[in-house]
């Protein structure tokens, strides 16, 4: 598989997007679970048809241009925002990155480390371990760059974002995944309860660090990414449950900022085993 994806990273963007817009019409269309699980999300959020529909081949290009940002040449990277990640690298109190599953996640990381990383303040992202082996070997192998690392979601994970953060240095995290039992609270989402991570605001809180929220828009054509950046706009509570909410709010103004993009097909809202609300 290490050497399908090798092969595939040297296939240009656009063409690796196209087939992943078809990739994603097959999921839709052939798995029934996944296809209501896509309508009731975006029904939940009162998204029009001819807002969502793009969103069912956005999915599959987030899967297939991944070769491409793992093992291939660098794509093109706008920003939009940049102002606010020199403003706050400029206070050294860290930075807390919310990013949702919104456009290409994976790429705003990499922007930030060819940008800012390699300066001496990089960045750590949170990430859940394959379960497979080779999956995770290639996962690992692909996000290990200059100016970036990885934390798995574990107690020794956490501890490394805290230390990252204490020294000034910057964390991603994706807000709108959902943590394992015990690491969350319920928040309404579009509405809806929501199991919501507590450790983005934790973060915030612990160690004095600015939020920002952040995505990267894939543009058409293969044509890159636009990386967008703002604050946050509201102190977080330091009520967990009101912070989760605060959370949830400012994820869902970039969500329906750009409906068409977003992964309205993850499972937001299970329920983690023992957490019921």
């Amino acid at each position: 598989m290490t050497l399908l994806f090798r092969l595939l990273s040297h296939l240009p963007l656009w063409a690796l997007q196209a087939f992943g817009w078809l990739l994603g019409w097959c999921a839709f269309l052939a798995s029934g679970e996944y296809r209501h699980r896509f309508l009731d999300n975006v029904a939940q959020a009162g998204v029009k048809r001819g807002q969502w529909l793009p969103a069912v081949g956005e999915s599959g290009r987030l899967v297939a241009e991944l070769p491409r940002l793992w093992m291939g040449r660098a794509v093109p990277i706008f920003w939009d925002g940049a102002e606010c990640v020199e403003s706050a690298l400029a206070e050294q109190r860290g930075i807390v990155f919310l990013t949702p599953h919104l456009g290409c996640f994976e790429v705003t990381a990499q922007a930030y480390a060819q940008r800012f990383g390699v300066r001496g303040q990089p960045m750590t992202v949170l990430f859940r371990p394959a379960r497979k082996a080779w999956l995770r070997d290639l996962v690992a192998g692909s996000r290990s760059r200059p100016g970036l690392a990885t934390a798995p979601t574990t107690l020794a994970g956490v501890k490394q974002l805290i230390k990252a953060l204490k020294a000034g240095h910057c964390v991603g995290l994706l807000p709108d995944q959902v943590p394992p039992e015990g690491l969350g609270v319920w928040a309404p989402f579009f509405d809806k309860p929501a199991y919501t991570m507590t450790l983005s605001a934790r973060l915030a809180q612990q160690t004095g660090a600015v939020v920002l929220v952040a995505w990267g828009e894939r543009l058409s054509w293969g044509r890159g990414f636009v990386v967008h950046v703002a604050p946050l706009q509201q102190q977080l509570s330091g009520d967990m449950s009101e912070a989760a909410a605060q959370i949830n709010q400012a994820m869902e103004k970039l969500i329906l900022g750009k409906p068409q993009q977003y992964l309205w097909g993850y499972a937001r809202y299970k329920t983690p085993k023992g957490a019921a609300p």
